[in-house]
């Protein structure tokens, strides 16, 4: 196989151009990953390590660095014979030599030699050792085992030659990477499908293999260990293990970079692992991601480019193919893109694999570990493993997945079992098994040689459960080093030299010991650690027992606030073994304990899932006897418990025959059925209640109704502890984002609380989210649709963005589009051709819940799309018509029927009462009060009322939704008065006036009236013209904002104006409410805040028009005129119709210094923050009014990018709303 390292990427050449999209979703995964190995060691190998990590870190802080190309690539261009490869040296060696690239380091080491210096003068800082194939185990086949040390020092003598001679040649420090290949084996897939557990090597001789090796690479010189191409991650962490072997006990330390392949548009390694599990399964050891190749140099850097202009990557390089022309077009490419800036690998998260990731933070709920793979404790699987049918074994392990376990324990400690060989066996057996290898593994035994063997067999990052300082702290470290360098998380029982910790004090004071040597002696990630602090068996009738559970929570609550980044975990069946037999009160006081256990920080338990009782659904009788035995209430709780169970026969659960609930009215039918899990009489009970035209007059209100009640109680017992759901308990994750530059959320706050309230998990991810942040969350959290939402004109190019970028990726579940710029004539001619999947405006919030129901109804979810399709393309095919029926003028015909004004016989300008600007650091937020238009507040809350209650405040009397308007608008008043009453509110601004001249479709802005036509402007405003042909029988003008200002030529003194007002305290505001989960709120101050400083900005403008401008001093208008924009001029903003292109805004900050007066800020996508913000320009010409530029052409493209001194590649990055940049080029 000839030697071509890229990492992260497939090393068969002819799988690239079809999987580089996975690539670089794999690369998204991956980007917590880092370069370097952190690890402890002693202070001289530290010193050793420091040196060159710190070196190496110091150039990718400042670059990206460059990694060579492939070796054979070029030593087929020397088209090298039998003879050249086998030297004088192997001239008589039995064994075809020819392909051996790595044999060549010893026999024609002039010709590797010159590679690595042509890769080195094409660029690269770094070049890879020639022994992708130096091991015992690739070796075989030709013969030469024997000389594999040899072949590693030589290889690195030969590069470490190289890269020290172009180093002193050019004066830039090269660096050798010593190339440690996959080998032709794996540890995690069977060579034989009769025999799915056999292994054709072991991780013990792949351990071997690679420490021989190793040694090779490090005498030989290397700077850095370089694990490659791995398909199979159990390979990788044998190559590890080796390595860390060696750097404990013989050589000093190296920087290790380890790279994974991908082998098809699955993302997934071939050992059928995500990227995100292969990350965390190695860790441990802190990989780095690199970038990727195609066929020739220009395609190449092409590729790259784009990986490293996204902030992907530290290093790059070539793979199979690549030459050192396409090393020197990858230098080029990336000389000035930035390099990744890595980030935090764990942030706080206890990070597990199995194929897949899982991740368990502060907000995972409990943690199910499936403890019926277990010869101890599962009768069925004893008696399965006990006569070696090991297959139909796998059967409880794949139903204990099934039942909810996101952890699966195998334990194999029985005294008739080989217990190394019983578990080296099943774990293989699993791996056969995507529905179970899917989750981590709980390698489970109080014999440290048999979780040995389990580890030595999983590819995924388990945990070791358990070790414990009960033979002494030389012991205990030693089996923790041995589980850090396999890559595991362990768990800690508290057992110490005396014996097993019951009281509470003991507990705490075991595990806080046990914790610190991990973490201050062992170099532990906490978040690693997890302790059991022994759930010990109460109800025995012996009184030192009795407080057993409470020590347990007790010592839990304790443990979790005093060590940082620990879980507690424990086995749940010890609580109630002296109920053996008695299943009833068992699962009652688990599910009593559990209730309770976590609310003082239990994160997991080794449970039957499926056997978790509801909280509620305990019979009171049989509740208030296991609280008080659980809490030590009563001394005669288990002789009572004992009564309790001789005389119910149904074992304490509540038992509600189907006569008697289904006597009920037919929402608490359905709201019982919902809640119980009783399907059989759900359509029947449905269609009663739609058959109720007067109760529910259409089918929404059934489902916003009881439905949504059921869903509601089911919700809350699940989060009160009180309902132990053995599977996904919600209909379906759904993941919110408000786009990148945009800060607006209320609709998607509504919506989200719509969904959540029916049962859907929602992921919201908040305001100004990038697209990488939006698609990790969906891979993250296995979400089943993800929903943008935007108010501004640039999100729906940045939503567009994000549709491709799932297309790009491979992502297949539904889009959904909202937000009040969005529409769907947009969603389906602009977002739905770039994406396969679904895509789906979402009109409201009430649509949502119906929307998302459908579209993961596997029963209709195909209709639902076909139906969607069909309908986007009539929208497309009209919008399409129409647009071919519309002509448009040139520019120049646009501006001779432009507005032309009579400025010397018609309108005389008003200077205002100042020039320059004016600044409120605290406006009066009484005196905007009475300028709050409602009509948009209850389109927040969406209450509109028909015709002719619409608008407010006849929205009040409409029969649909008065009620609730006129609630909703009661709160709106109390809450709006205690914010005004308690200061919570400010309101901040600034007004700008100066000398303005018109010249042709641009504004010019002159500091003082003296400067105008004899100086340079201050700023200039750059204005677009109407350009579709009006009607035949219209006599309107073609408006352009300029119009509205006198020429230059003119003169005539003209004015502009413009304005900036914004509301502060919202988030602040809406943080307090979000700690108290209170979503009403957030979404009402939100909505508040929205209404103030669109108050702000009318009692401004009233101001300036008979204040500050003074040009209508007399103005007696009332608030419905002002509504109506009965007075005279306008103050149109940047990113609206008048003017569509957003980045007029930066003029107007730069001008007015807005951010620095007023703290109005501007994001990346130029929306305003905070984002209850207003702003705009003034302009006092009684015939100025607001229009809209709509579709533009070429001309007028070409032409304003000449005034805004662009080129037009330029220009078609900024995003200006109502034309469309590909059809007009």
């Amino acid at each position: 196989m000839p030697q071509s390292p890229s990492t992260l990427l497939p090393r068969p050449g002819c799988v690239i151009a079809a999987t580089l999209s996975v690539i670089k979703e794999f690369i998204c995964l991956l980007r917590e990953a880092w370069v370097v190995l952190k690890r402890c060691d002693t202070a001289e190998s530290m010193d050793t390590q420091k040196s060159m990590e710190d070196e190496i870190e110091s150039v990718l802080q400042e670059r990206i660095m460059i990694l060579d190309g492939g070796m054979g690539t070029m030593i087929q261009q020397h088209a090298l014979s039998e003879e050249d490869f086998r030297g004088h040296e192997f001239k008589d060696h039995s064994k075809p030599l020819k392909g051996n690239n790595d044999l060549l380091s010893i026999t024609q080491p002039d010709i590797i030699c010159d590679i690595h210096k042509e890769y080195l003068l094409s660029g690269a800082d770094i070049i890879e050792t020639n022994t992708f194939s130096s091991t015992r185990v690739a070796q075989a086949d030709y013969g030469l085992e024997h000389l594999v040390y040899r072949l590693n020092r030589v290889s690195a003598e030969v590069a470490r030659k190289a890269a020290d001679d172009v180093t002193a040649q050019t004066g830039i420090r090269r660096y050798v990477a010593g190339s440690m290949g996959p080998t032709n084996r794996t540890l995690s897939v069977s060579p034989s499908v009769e025999r799915p557990d056999y292994r054709n090597i072991t991780f013990d001789e792949l351990v071997e293999a690679y420490t021989e090796q190793a040694k090779g690479l490090l005498d030989g010189g290397v700077d850095i260990m370089l694990v490659e191409t791995i398909f199979d991650t159990a390979n990788a962490k044998a190559a590890l293990f080796a390595l860390h072997k060696l750097f404990e006990e013989e050589y000093a330390p190296r920087p290790i970079f380890v790279s994974g392949t991908i082998v098809d548009k699955s993302g997934r390694t071939l050992s059928g692992q995500t990227g995100e599990a292969f990350v965390i399964s190695v860790s441990h050891s802190l990989p780095n991601t690199f970038g990727g190749y195609d066929e020739t140099p220009e395609v190449t850097a092409k590729h790259i480019k784009s990986f490293a202009l996204d902030g992907l990557v530290n290093v790059v390089g070539g793979c199979c193919g690549t030459t050192p022309a396409h090393i020197r077009k990858i230098a080029e490419a990336v000389r000035s893109c930035k390099p990744r800036v890595p980030p935090s690998l764990s942030e706080g998260y206890m990070l597990l694999s199995g194929l897949e990731p899982f991740r368990i933070g502060p907000y995972t709920n409990f943690v199910n570990i499936g403890e019926r793979c277990n010869v101890a404790g599962s009768r069925k699987f004893a008696k399965l493993i006990m006569a070696g049918n090991y297959e139909e074994a796998l059967s409880v392990a794949k139903m204990q997945v099934e039942m909810g376990a996101q952890i699966l324990d195998i334990n194999m400690d029985d005294g008739m079992l080989d217990g190394p060989a019983a578990m080296t066996r099943f774990c293989n057996l699993i791996s056969s098994e995507p529905d179970i290898a899917k989750v981590p593994l709980c390698i489970d035994s109080s014999n440290f040689s048999v979780i040995e063997a389990g580890l030595k067999c999983c590819q995924g990052k388990c945990i070791v459960n358990s070790i414990s300082l009960k033979e002494g702290e030389e012991d205990f470290l030693e089996k923790a080093r041995k589980i850090k360098l396999y890559g595991a998380a362990v768990v800690v029982m508290a057992f110490d030299e005396v014996g097993q910790a019951t009281e509470t004090e003991t507990k705490i004071a075991i595990c806080s010991r046990a914790y610190h040597l991990l973490v201050e002696k062992v170099c532990f990630n906490p978040n690693d650690i997890i302790f059991d602090p022994n759930i010990l068996t109460i109800g025995t009738g012996m009184e030192e027992h009795n407080l057993y559970a409470i020590n347990f929570i007790n010592a839990t609550k304790v443990i979790k606030e005093t060590l940082p980044g620990a879980k507690i975990s424990g086995g749940l069946s010890n609580l109630s073994f002296s109920f053996r037999g008695m299943d009833a009160i068992r699962e009652a006081m688990h599910g009593v304990f559990l209730y309770h256990a976590i609310k003082y920080g239990m994160d997991m338990g080794i449970v039957n899932a499926g056997n978790l009782p509801v909280y509620d659904d305990i019979h009171n009788e049989l509740l208030q006897l296991c609280e008080n035995l659980i809490w030590n209430k009563d001394p005669d709780a288990t002789e009572k418990l004992l009564h309790y169970a001789q005389n119910h026969a149904q074992g304490g659960r509540k038992v509600i025959h189907t006569d008697e609930w289904r006597k009920s009215s037919v929402e608490e039918r359905l709201e019982y059925a919902l809640i119980k899990g009783i399907e059989k009489y759900v359509t029947a009970d449905t269609e009663e209640a739609r058959l109720n035209q007067e109760k529910y007059p259409r089918p929404l209100n059934i489902i916003e109704g009881p439905l949504m009640n059921g869903m509601k109680i089911v919700g809350d017992l699940f989060g009160a502890g009180k309902m132990f759901l053995p599977q996904d308990p919600y209909n379906g994750t759904i993941v919110l984002a408000t786009v990148k530059g945009d800060v607006h959320d209320i609709g998607k706050n509504i919506v989200g609380v719509v969904l959540g309230c029916n049962n859907f998990r929602v992921i919201d991810l908040g305001v100004m989210t990038p697209c990488d942040k939006i698609l990790r969350a969906a891979v993250e959290n296995k979400a089943d649709i993800i929903g943008l939402s935007g108010l501004i004109t640039p999100s729906l190019d940045e939503m567009i963005f994000v549709a491709k970028e799932m297309e790009r990726l491979a992502i297949k579940i539904p889009l959904l589009i909202g937000g009040a710029t969005t529409s769907k004539t947009h969603t389906a001619v602009k977002i739905a051709p770039r994406y396969s999947a679904p895509v789906i405006h979402v009109l409201d919030a009430s649509k949502s819940v119906v929307v998302c129901s459908q579209l993961l109804d596997e029963s209709v979810k195909d209709d639902f799309f076909e139906e969607i399709l069909e309908e986007y393309e009539e929208i497309r095919q009209e919008h399409y018509e129409s647009l071919k029926e519309r002509r448009y003028l040139s520019l120049q015909q646009a501006r001779r029927k432009g507005f032309h004004n009579d400025w010397l016989s018609g309108h005389k300008t008003v200077k205002p009462k100042f020039i320059g600007t004016k600044v409120f650091e605290d406006y009066d937020l009484k005196r905007l009060v009475e300028y709050i238009d409602w009509k948009p507040f209850f389109d927040v809350w969406q209450l509109r009322g028909k015709y002719p209650n619409r608008g407010f405040p006849k929205v009040f009397n409409d029969k649909t939704v008065g009620e609730e308007a006129k609630r909703v608008y009661n709160d709106a008043q109390n809450l709006l008065k205690m914010l005004i009453n308690q200061k919570k509110l400010q309101a901040r601004g600034v007004v700008g006036f100066w000398p303005a001249q018109s010249v042709q479709d641009d504004i010019y802005l002159y500091a003082v009236e003296e400067a105008v036509g004899s100086s340079e402007p201050i700023a200039k405003f750059h204005g677009l013209r109407q350009q579709a042909e009006k009607d035949s029988a219209c006599t309107d003008p073609y408006y352009c904002l300029s119009d509205f200002i006198a020429p230059l030529d003119s003169g005539i003194c003209d004015y502009l104006g413009l304005f900036a007002v914004a509301c502060f305290g919202v988030d602040e505001l809406c943080n307090e409410y979000r700690k108290q989960d209170d979503e009403y709120n957030i979404i009402m101050v939100k909505a508040l805040g929205d209404r103030l400083a669109e108050a702000f900005a009318e009692e401004l403008h009233e101001r300036v028009r008979k204040e500050f401008w003074a040009y209508c001093s007399a103005e007696q208008l009332d608030l419905c005129d002002l509504r109506r924009i009965k007075y005279d001029g306008i103050r149109p903003a940047p990113g609206y119709p008048s003017q569509p292109d957003h980045t007029e805004k930066l003029t107007m900050w730069k001008l007015a210094n807005i951010e620095e007066t007023t703290g109005i800020g501007l994001t990346e996508s130029l929306a305003m923050t905070p984002a209850s913000a207003v702003s705009g320009l003034y302009f006092s010409n009684p015939k100025s009014k607001y229009f809209a530029v709509g579709k533009i052409c070429k001309d007028q493209v070409e032409d304003y990018a000449l005034r805004k001194k662009l080129s037009v590649a330029e220009l078609s990055f900024i995003e200006i709303d109502g034309w469309d940049y590909e059809s007009n080029f």
